[in-house]
């Protein structure tokens, strides 16, 4: 199995709608890095901000000049940026789309990995059958199933532990054409030497590690993000990775019962340790996130709102009223 963080699709993508949004990389790709930045601090509001912010903060992260130009072209092909100008100023949000699938995705990030819901013991099973032709769909169904929870236990078999909800089923109706068949049951017991536990899906080892790595890498950094040393670009830079890094646990570790996996399972810590990072920096990483803005913002201030995972439980419903101010490139 390739490593984890290899998954490259952590947000739904159905392979036909307009709204492409960019594929996860391992390391920190400009437009993935680009997205992260505009939901942390204006998923709520949607505002517009200057092309030339995006640019200087994506410059922060490492991203050179003509790096992140390209990326934001790119995204507002893709259908995730909508672009406006002002006299010689160009702007960019978040499209209504694109906000409100990064919307579901934060959710599900967070819902993914605090659920406390007992499991009954029965699998659901997604069987599918594409021909070659139809590679494109076959692709764009696996990236479903991922993001659903699911997992290859064989090819063209899919399990995952929870129900088909309505959300799902309404997905995967839209996407396959009649081509997929659902199920859920229990697994009935076979002699051992065939046995293939339906667990086995996922790599629960390689999932263990991911977890450890994530705590080794954020537990030393708490303390100084509580007494409030990490501030500036640095606390930008720091709630970025762990949001991209954190976001990918949920295709990993999608509730997988706990019954069935090892004592002293990292998912709640690693939560913990997640929410702690971001919205204990979230106040100087908005303060930052103003200051640049207000640097190309011809001495306006657009609503700028770091994004908690408190919003991220919620959900976001944008305020018609905030909408409104975004548009023209205007500051909001």
């Amino acid at each position: 199995m390739a490593s984890p963080f290899d998954i490259d699709e952590i947000y739904p993508d159905d392979g036909d709608h307009e709204l492409r949004l960019p594929r996860r990389q391992v390391g920190n790709s400009p437009q993935g890095v680009a997205v992260t930045l505009l939901a942390d601090y204006t998923l709520r509001t949607r505002v517009s901000l200057p092309s030339a912010a995006i640019v200087a903060l994506l410059g922060e992260t490492g991203v050179t000049t003509a790096g992140a130009r390209t990326a934001i072209s790119r995204l507002a092909r893709r259908g995730v940026l909508e672009g406006s100008r002002l006299g010689r100023r160009s702007s960019y949000r978040l499209s209504p789309a694109a906000a409100a699938s990064l919307s579901a995705g934060a959710h599900w990030i967070l819902t993914s990995t605090t659920s406390t819901v007992r499991w009954d013991g029965c699998w659901t099973v997604v069987a599918f059958s594409l021909p070659q032709e139809l590679s494109t769909q076959r692709r764009a169904l696996r990236a479903q199933l991922r993001w659903l929870g699911y997992a290859p236990l064989y090819d063209g078999l899919w399990i995952s532990p929870r129900e088909l909800n309505a959300p799902a089923r309404a997905r995967l109706e839209q996407l396959t054409l009649g081509a997929v068949t659902v199920f859920r049951g229990r697994q009935a017991p076979l002699a051992s030497a065939i046995h293939r536990a339906p667990i086995e899906a996922w790599d629960i080892e390689a999932i263990s590690r991911s977890y450890d790595a994530f705590l080794r890498r954020w537990t030393p950094l708490l303390p100084a993000v509580v007494s409030g040393e990490v501030d500036g670009a640095a606390a930008v830079r720091a709630r970025t990775e762990v949001m991209d890094t954190f976001r990918r646990f949920p295709a990993l570790d999608p509730q997988l019962p706990v019954e069935l996996l090892p004592k002293g399972w990292l998912r709640g810590a690693a939560q913990e340790l997640f929410a702690a990072v971001y919205d204990g920096l979230a106040a100087p990483a908005e303060r930052h996130v103003r200051a640049v803005v207000a640097r190309f913002a011809d001495g306006t201030q657009p609503d700028i709102r770091a994004h908690t995972t408190a919003d991220m439980l919620a959900g976001v419903r944008v305020e018609a009223s905030l909408a409104e101010r975004g548009r023209g490139g205007s500051a909001g």
